[in-house]
């Protein structure tokens, strides 16, 4: 059992739809909490919906960041050992 508070116009327009569409409240309540649930399932956190972005700025390669380090290494290795 669920109860849930709505203002009185949110009632109103919730009891004229019923009438209209000629279903309960309950049904009406059942079906929005179904399309919520499954609207956020489908919904991405920031990270997903960016994944395939991430690190591609400017050079067009995903792992800069991460090897960072290891290319400046190899760099400076390059340019000292002539």
């Amino acid at each position: 059992m669920l109860t849930v508070r709505l203002s009185e116009e949110e009632e109103e327009q919730l009891n004229a739809y019923c009438l209209r569409e000629g279903i309960s409240k309950s049904i009406v309540v059942k079906e929005a909490i179904e399309m919520y649930l499954t609207q956020r399932k489908k919904s991405k956190n920031p990270f997903e919906a960016g994944v395939d972005l991430f690190g591609l700025e400017g050079s067009g390669t995903k792992n800069n960041s991460v090897s960072y380090k290891k290319k400046v290494k190899e760099l400076l290795r390059e340019k000292h050992s002539h």
